[in-house]
C-alpha cells in the first residue's frame, strides 16, 4: 500500500485500507492467522460508547450487531437480515466481504473459519476475552477445536493498540471513556432501596449456595444500586464492575465522577473502589475465602472475568439473578413506566398530527424533518433524559432497513410510499420503544394486503391468553401464523424486553425463537412484527406491553393460572392501510376497544388541533 498524504484527508476506502493493514502487521507479530472483532465491548454492552466502537472504527459499519473477521488477505463482515442492506450500503466490497447471514449460500463467522483450517493447518484465531461471554467462546471452542483451530486469547485489544499507537490514527483520536458523572434514583422511583435489593440478591446467592457474584453487565449494576449514568448513547448506564458477597458490596468505578454527597449515600452499603482495581479485588476475595464458590452466568459474563478466577475458585453456573429480579417490576415501575410510555405516545401523537398538517398544507418533509420533530416533542415532556436509541425514519424503499439509522435530509417523503417511524425516548421514570408505519396518499393493494396481515399478527399476540409457564418462544409461533398463512415473514424478534430508565432491549424475558424464559406478571417488552421487501419497503408495528395476571373470570375455566398483555403505548394504527373485512371479530373488538382507549388516554392533554386529528385517526 502508497504511503498515506498526511495532509490531506483519508477517503472513507483509504482509513479502512490503512486500519486494516496496521492490524495485519499486529497479526504477523503475534503470530496469528486471523483477528476478531465482535460488535460488544468489555460489558456486552449493546449500544457503545464511542471509545469502545471497535468494529466500527475498523469496518465503517455501524449497524448494532455484526462481527468482523480480519485475516492476513482476507476480511469478512457477518451480518443477519437486520443488517443486509446496511451493510452493502456501508461496506466496500473490494475490501471486506459481507456475509449475509440466513441466505442459502452465506456462511458464517464458524464455517468460514472451519473452512479456512482446511487450508491452514493449525490456524490461530486471536481475540479479546472481555468481548464474548463464557457461553459465547464455549460454542466457538466445541465447533472450532474439532478442525485444528487454535483460540488465542490476548491481553490487550489489537484494535485499541492500532488505534492508540500509530502517528497517523491522531487524525481520529479516542474520545473521552466512562467520565461522566453518577446520579441517584430516588425509591420513589425505584420502589426498593439498594438494601432491599442486595439482601434479595444474597438470599438468591444463598439458594445457589454461592459465596460471590462478580457483575460485569451494566444495567445490572445500575438496578442494583438505583444508580444510573450517561457513558453509553441512549442508555443511562455507567461503565463499572460489581461484586457481591454475603456481607459485603463493590463498585468498581472512575471514583472522580462520583459526588462526595453520593459516596456518603451509597457509603453503608457499599465499598466503592477505582475501576482498575477490580482484578485484583475479586482475586483477593476469592483467595480469602477457600473454598469459594462463585456464581457465574455464561450467557452474561465475559470470558475474560472467568479467566481471572483462581483454580481454587469453586465455580457455581447460574443465571444471574440480578437479570430476573430486573425483569420482574414493581407496582412502583409499572405505574412509572405507564407513565413514562404515556408521554411518549403523546409525543408521537402530536409527530403524526404535524406531519398531517404539513402534508396538507403541501409542505416538502424529509426523514431528518420527522426525527428531529419527534425528539423535540419527546423533549417538551416532563423529566426528559434523552432518547432510548436512535430514531428510525425510514421512508420508501429505506423503510425495509430494518435498522435503518440515518434518516437524512435528501430522502423526501412521497406520497404513496410508507415511512416507518421507530423512535423511543428515556425519561426519568421509564424507557419507551414503539413503532408506527403509515403513509400519505393512495395506498396501494398490496399495500394494504401486508400491512393487515402485520396488524393482524400484532393483534393476536397482544390479546392471546397464556397460561403460566409459556414462554416467548411459544408466543413468537402464534405472533408469525397470520403472516405465514399469507406467505410472509421478518427476521427478527417479535419482541424484547424493555428496562425501567435502563436499557430498551433488556433480558432475559422476550418473543422470539431462543426465548425460553417463562412469561411472568411485571415483564416489559415489545410486540413488533414486521414485513420486509428491499425496494418495496418495509412495515412494522410496535407497541410495549406488561404481563398481567388475568383475573379469574376472564381466563379459561381451568386451575391453570392465564396471563396477558396489558398495553403501555397508546397510538392509533393508520386506518387507511386496514382492509377491515380480513379481520376476523375478535380482532376487531380489540382493534376498536384499543382505539377507544387511546382516545380515552390522550384527549384531555393534547391541543385542540391534535385532539381533533386524533379523534380521525381512531374512527375506523
Amino acid at each position: 500500500m502508497a504511503p498515506l498524504d498526511l495532509a490531506s484527508p483519508l477517503t472513507e476506502r483509504q482509513a479502512t485500507q490503512a486500519k486494516v493493514a496496521e492490524l495485519r502487521t499486529l497479526l504477523g507479530a503475534q503470530q496469528l492467522d486471523a483477528y476478531w472483532v465482535p460488535a460488544a465491548d468489555e460489558h456486552l454492552n449493546e449500544y457503545l460508547p464511542e471509545a469502545k466502537q471497535r468494529r466500527v472504527w475498523l469496518s465503517g459499519f455501524t449497524g448494532s450487531a455484526g462481527e468482523f473477521l480480519v485475516g492476513r488477505e482476507q476480511s469478512w463482515l457477518f451480518v443477519d437480515s437486520r443488517y443486509h442492506q446496511q451493510a452493502e450500503s456501508q461496506v466496500d466490497p473490494a475490501l471486506i466481504q459481507v456475509s449475509k447471514l440466513g441466505l442459502d449460500d452465506q456462511k458464517t463467522l464458524v464455517e468460514t473459519l472451519e473452512a479456512l483450517a482446511q487450508t491452514q493447518p493449525g490456524l490461530r484465531l486471536g481475540f479479546d476475552p472481555f468481548t464474548l461471554s463464557v457461553a459465547q467462546f464455549r460454542e466457538l471452542e466445541k465447533r472450532l477445536k474439532p478442525v485444528g483451530v487454535e483460540l488465542v486469547p490476548l491481553a490487550e485489544n489489537l484494535v485499541d493498540q492500532v488505534r492508540a499507537q500509530r502517528p497517523w490514527l491522531l487524525l481520529d483520536p479516542l474520545p473521552a471513556y466512562a467520565n461522566a458523572p453518577l446520579f441517584h434514583l430516588p425509591d420513589a422511583l425505584t420502589g426498593e432501596t439498594v438494601a432491599q435489593k442486595l439482601a434479595r440478591v444474597r438470599e438468591a446467592l444463598q439458594k445457589a449456595k454461592a459465596d460471590l457474584l462478580p457483575i460485569t453487565k451494566l444495567d445490572q449494576i445500575a438496578w442494583l444500586l438505583n444508580l444510573r449514568g450517561n457513558d453509553v448513547p441512549c442508555n443511562p448506564v455507567f461503565i463499572a464492575y460489581a461484586i457481591v458477597t454475603p456481607t459485603q458490596a463493590f463498585l468498581f468505578t472512575a471514583l472522580e465522577r462520583v459526588e462526595a454527597a453520593l459516596q456518603a449515600a451509597l457509603a453503608s452499603e457499599v465499598t466503592l473502589l477505582p475501576y482498575e482495581t477490580y482484578s485484583d479485588t475479586l482475586k483477593n476475595l476469592i483467595s480469602e475465602s477457600t473454598p469459594c464458590r462463585v456464581l457465574l452466568d455464561a450467557k452474561r459474563t465475559t470470558l475474560g472475568t472467568h479467566c481471572l478466577l483462581p483454580e481454587t475458585a469453586q465455580i457455581v453456573e447460574a443465571a444471574n439473578p440480578i437479570e430476573g429480579l430486573k425483569a420482574r417490576k414493581n407496582s412502583v415501575e409499572i405505574e412509572q413506566m405507564k407513565q413514562a410510555n404515556l408521554k411518549a405516545s403523546r409525543a408521537k401523537v402530536r409527530t403524526l398530527s404535524w406531519l398531517a398538517a404539513q402534508f396538507a398544507q403541501g409542505q416538502s418533509l424529509a426523514e431528518s424533518d420527522v426525527a428531529a420533530t419527534i425528539a423535540a416533542f419527546y423533549r417538551e415532556e416532563a423529566d426528559f433524559w434523552g432518547l432510548s436509541f436512535p430514531t428510525i425514519a425510514a421512508t420508501g424503499a429505506n423503510s425495509s432497513i430494518v435498522h435503518y439509522s440515518t434518516p437524512g435530509p435528501q430522502h423526501l417523503l412521497q406520497p404513496g410510499q410508507f415511512l416507518l417511524l421507530d423512535s423511543g425516548a428515556q425519561y426519568f421514570n421509564g424507557t419507551t420503544d414503539d413503532t408506527r408505519t403509515l403513509i400519505w396518499g393512495e395506498p396501494s393493494p398490496s399495500q394494504i394486503e401486508r400491512y393487515t396481515a402485520v396488524l393482524q399478527a400484532h393483534i393476536n399476540c397482544a390479546r392471546q391468553q397464556f397460561p403460566k409457564g409459556a414462554t416467548g418462544s411459544q408466543l413468537d409461533g402464534i405472533t408469525r401464523s397470520a403472516l405465514w398463512s399469507a406467505g410472509l415473514d421478518y427476521g427478527h424478534g417479535t419482541g424484547h424486553g424493555v428496562g425501567m430508565f435502563l436499557n430498551v432491549h433488556e433480558g432475559p424475558n422476550g418473543i422470539h425463537k431462543r426465548a425460553h424464559e417463562p412469561l411472568e406478571p411485571g415483564m416489559i417488552g415489545s410486540i413488533e412484527p414486521g414485513f420486509y421487501e428491499p425496494g418495496w419497503g418495509g412495515i412494522r408495528l410496535e407497541n410495549l406491553y406488561v404481563v398481567v395476571e388475568l383475573p379469574k373470570a376472564d381466563a379459561k375455566p381451568t386451575d391453570l393460572t392465564w396471563y396477558g398483555f396489558e398495553p403501555l403505548t397508546y397510538i392509533p394504527f393508520d386506518q387507511t392501510l386496514i382492509d377491515l373485512s380480513r379481520l376476523d371479530s375478535g380482532q376487531r373488538q380489540w382493534l376498536e376497544r384499543y382505539h377507544q382507549t387511546v382516545l380515552e388516554k390522550l384527549s384531555p392533554s393534547l391541543e385542540p388541533a391534535d385532539a381533533q386529528w386524533l379523534q380521525q385517526a381512531c374512527r375506523l
